[in-house]
């Protein structure tokens, strides 16, 4: 899919909330999504069941095949992007066309989760109105909900004239290289819409549903340290100097001192010094090997930097290039800083549109969502798109555990977001495009 409707210049304010009740279709949307619940628990199990590691190419085209026959029933347009070159499985999108000039709206989840096909967790269990099982939240079940959402639209007639891209990634766990490929078709999603919506889980504070108008970056760092070796009596001498092992020592202790700010994060990952200390081939291990009599010549470290703002990122990396570059005697040391998840900013807009969600939440009768803090929420696709756009995020199902054997999923939550996404997006839909 190419996008080649122009991109207009985005602004932050929305037409005036609806009257403070609902519709007959958004009564009928509420509704639908209630009496097809059974029908979005089994469409969860089943793509559940199927195994879409990242690296398990086969698992992620399986499940999208799974998906294009339920985003075809609704007169939606699918293709399947194959992302083979960027050692990818590829991507699933489905678009409909509405009325023109009206709201564009991008719809963001993903088919991959991080269990690949040696994981031991796996199946799909259910208790209740719980079910457990590998991508239950993260994030099955937020492609469960915008197909709750959508189906409900239908039957409503609010989907008709609506203009909508779904986006399913199928690298959102470990996208593909070089990134700028890999996210080529979601980032020209995001320059043609005026809305996103991401439905990874939804975040909870203090017990009740939270609006995710902001998360932070995701990127990495590699510090590589060098010194003169020798024997270990010549420590700290003008001729041997401190040793690579003490030039990280100093590095990394000054970044715990002189970097922190809020909302960013500087991680280190793992470290390793002697003589010599090598990265390994894969990037996430070390190997090393040396004497307690002999000055180490050689470490290495890394770790990850999130922050809240481009503005932020660049500030603090030029703070971490200064501090390695005041080398301890007789060293030297470098150190590469690789952007990868951009940030969602908290933007104006994205407070707006969480307005127009919380006038949602007052005609369902729920309380108002506060703003989740974004140093609780990790990088996710749609901070590819936020410089484009308005955007909330947070709009899948809750749960717990994501990531780890165990994830679970809190089923009612599913048409809870099911109807609060397909009453905004049918409220939206009427409305003119930003000009």
């Amino acid at each position: 899919m190419r996008f080649i409707l122009p991109m207009l210049a985005i602004t932050a304010s929305f037409a005036s909330p609806a009257a403070a009740q609902l519709t007959t279709p958004e009564q009928a949307i509420v509704e639908t999504v209630e009496s097809g619940f059974e029908r979005d628990v089994a469409l969860l199990e089943q793509i559940t069941l199927i195994n879409s590691g990242t690296h398990n190419h086969a698992g992620v085209k399986a499940v999208a095949d799974v998906l294009v026959p339920e985003f075809e029933a609704l007169g939606m347009t699918t293709e399947w992007i194959d992302q083979s070159t960027n050692g990818r499985a590829g991507h699933l999108f489905a678009t409909h066309e509405g009325v023109p000039g009206t709201t564009r709206m991008l719809l963001i989840g993903h088919l991959d989760t991080v269990f690949e096909p040696d994981s031991p967790f796996t199946g799909f269990v259910r208790e209740g109105d719980t079910a457990t099982g590998p991508g239950v939240v993260d994030d099955k079940g937020g492609v469960v909900v915008i197909l709750s959402a959508l189906r409900a639209m239908k039957v409503a007639g609010t989907l008709e004239g609506a203009n909508i891209v779904v986006a399913l990634t199928g690298d959102e766990e470990d996208a593909g290289e070089p990134l700028e490929a890999a996210r080529a078709d979601l980032i020209e999603a995001g320059k043609w819409a005026d809305v996103a919506l991401g439905f990874e889980g939804l975040s909870v504070l203090d017990g009740k549903d939270a609006g995710v108008i902001a998360r932070r970056s995701s990127g990495s760092w590699t510090l590589t340290t060098s010194a003169r070796s020798g024997h270990s009596s010549g420590i700290f001498s003008p001729h041997a100097g401190y040793g690579a092992i003490y030039e990280m020592v100093r590095i990394l202790d000054t970044f715990r001192r002189e970097l922190p700010e809020e909302n960013l994060t500087y991680n280190v990952g793992f470290m390793a010094g002697g003589t010599p200390a090598e990265i390994g081939e894969d990037g996430l291990s070390a190997t090393t090997s040396g004497k307690t009599n002999i000055i180490p010549s050689s470490a290495i470290a890394r770790g990850d930097l999130r922050a809240l703002t481009p503005e932020q990122n660049e500030r603090t990396a030029e703070k971490m290039r200064a501090i390695v570059a005041d080398h301890l005697p007789g060293t030297e040391a470098e150190i590469e800083i690789e952007f990868r998840y951009p940030p969602m900013a908290p933007t104006e807009g994205n407070r707006a549109l969480l307005d127009r969600l919380n006038a949602v939440n007052a005609d369902l009768g729920h309380e108002a969502m506060a703003p989740y803090p974004p140093s609780r929420r990790g990088a996710a696709d749609i901070s590819f798109v936020a410089p484009y756009t308005r955007g909330l995020a947070g709009m899948g199902p809750a749960g717990s555990g994501s990531h780890a054997e165990g994830e679970t999923v809190d089923l009612r939550s599913i048409p809870r977001q099911a109807q609060r996404t397909a009453i905004l997006l049918s409220r939206l839909a009427k409305e003119a495009a930003a000009e």
